[in-house]
């Protein structure tokens, strides 16, 4: 039986499901703004429209100057490259709703984090039958290859994403968690210092917490990941390169941090040590922040074909010489089907009640589940369970017949590889949108960093659906963003 059996038991009545209005986050029932809005709205309402869409232009411009951009895919998987899509109302979260969302993404990340030291070590969680053994050994991202690894500090999250979103009653939940190579965060900077730029009067009414810090937060808690101690260490940002979509954020990050960002064929291991190729001579390593996934990062011991990583770097790992960030073999925990655990995970490592709740979910390697979803494709969220970036998904009410079969096959081939949940209607937010004010649909990222405490950073990526009635909010399908305002006290 699945945790998420006794959630979703009431919805298991083979009726229509009941028509829902998605809460809106900036206006109350009766279209007036709610209350930490009114500043905003009475500036506009001053001011007039006609700023807001000069201050559009603006806001593209800089974007533009800047180089802010996106890679979005094609159906050939040609990479067009885009200028960063940005709404200039901004969305505020109050100090009391920030303060509850802290503290549930605090315990997330402390539970996650000692999960996965117990499944590449003793297993207790295994054994004592609170995750199913088999969904562990068949995730494609579990890596035997480092079980019995000791990572500094017994850290493995060192930074995650953790995206919420908000019910029809105005609920947070937890939509997903990434913890492999989130990205995303140079956007939330890069949307802040526009929004500085362009909106300065919004700020002089509003008491608006910090996130440009990041650099400096992420930077000190790699330091302390050093083996060779803070005041020594010689960190990298390892890319793939500059064909890939995040590179972008890979140069801001190293460049604001002020590191060394570096290919595989920049590093070489020697004697289980890392080192940087410089014009000087070779310089050891101590901490590389990698943004490879797991598959290419060490030939000699995951995928023999890969040139993006750097051979021998899981020995120079294993034998305590260099820090890796995150740790490979994270993605097991934000396998979408064990997503559906992370409630009792957080019960057994933590003896805690949970303070975010998950979407309901259903495993497709549960008959009973499996059954009902068959059912009822028309109104499910199908996911592939290591897929990301909005790809990999089947969205019911807007589906075909011929989709909505092909997807029947790929769940009968392979439920391990599947899960299902009901349409969530996400929250809205007003937008502006070519001269008009109009409510679009939205999510949110917070980055979390993991070094010696847990830090959450005040605020965080506000992904938003530009096409009317759309749901799906990655920019990657032509999803945009917001700046997201948290409330100091």
């Amino acid at each position: 039986m699945t945790p998420m059996r006794q959630l979703q038991s009431s919805s298991q009545t083979g009726g229509p499901p009941p028509r829902t209005v998605a809460y809106h986050e900036f206006y109350r029932d009766d279209f007036r703004p709610r209350e930490h809005y009114l500043p905003m709205w009475e500036h506009i309402q001053r001011t007039g429209q006609s700023l807001l869409d000069t201050k559009a232009r603006e806001a593209h411009l800089a974007l533009h100057t800047e180089g802010v951009t996106f890679t979005v895919y094609s159906n050939q998987d040609e990479g067009i490259e885009r200028v960063w899509p940005f709404d200039i109302l901004p969305r505020i979260i109050t100090a009391e709703e920030w303060h509850a969302l802290e503290a549930g993404l605090k315990q997330r990340i402390r539970a996650l984090n000692l999960f996965l030291k117990d499944l590449y070590h003793g297993q207790r969680i295994l054994k004592d039958g609170v995750v199913p053994p088999e969904l562990i050994y068949r995730g494609k991202d579990f890596r035997r290859e480092i079980m019995d690894i000791d990572p500094p500090h017994d850290i493995y999250t060192h930074i995650s994403g953790v995206d919420l979103i908000r019910d029809e009653q105005g609920r947070y939940l937890v939509l997903e968690d990434n913890l492999r190579t989130p990205s995303g965060v140079s956007y939330m900077i890069e949307n802040r210092i526009v929004e500085r730029r362009i909106l300065p009067e919004f700020f002089h009414r509003y008491q608006v917490r910090r996130v440009e810090h990041y650099p400096a937060l992420l930077l000190q808690a790699l330091r302390y990941l050093s083996p060779r101690g803070a005041e020594d260490a010689t960190i990298v940002v390892l890319t793939p390169g500059i064909f890939n979509s995040a590179y972008f954020e890979h140069t801001f990050l190293a460049k604001e941090m002020g590191v060394e960002l570096a290919e595989g064929r920049d590093l070489v291991c020697k004697n289980d040590k890392v080192y940087l190729k410089t014009t000087r001579g070779l310089r050891r390593v101590d901490v590389i922040y990698r943004r490879v996934d797991d598959d290419f990062l060490d030939p000699l011991v995951f995928r023999p074909d890969s040139v993006l990583g750097l051979a021998g770097v899981i020995n120079a790992w294993r034998a305590g010489n260099v820090a890796l960030v995150n740790a490979p073999g994270s993605g097991i925990a934000d396998d979408k089907a064990v997503y559906a655990y992370v409630p009792e995970i957080i019960r057994y490592y933590l003896g805690e009640t949970p303070i975010l709740q998950n979407v309901p979910t259903y495993q497709m390697t549960d008959p009973q589940d499996r059954a009902y979803v068959l059912d009822n494709l028309e109104r499910m969220v199908v996911k592939a369970v290591a897929e990301s970036g909005g790809y990999g998904m089947l969205m019911g009410p807007s589906s075909t017949p011929a989709q909505r079969a092909e997807f029947a096959r790929k769940i009968g081939e392979n439920p391990r590889n599947y899960i299902a949940q009901p349409v969530v209607q996400l929250s809205r937010h007003i937008c502006y949108l070519d001269g008009e004010l109009e409510s679009r649909h939205l999510d949110l990222r917070p980055f979390i960093i993991y070094g010696e405490d847990i830090e959450v950073v005040p605020g965080g990526l506000t992904r938003v659906a530009l096409t009317k009635g759309s749901l799906v909010v990655n920019s990657s399908q032509g999803g945009g963003s917001k700046d997201t305002w948290v409330l100091a006290e």
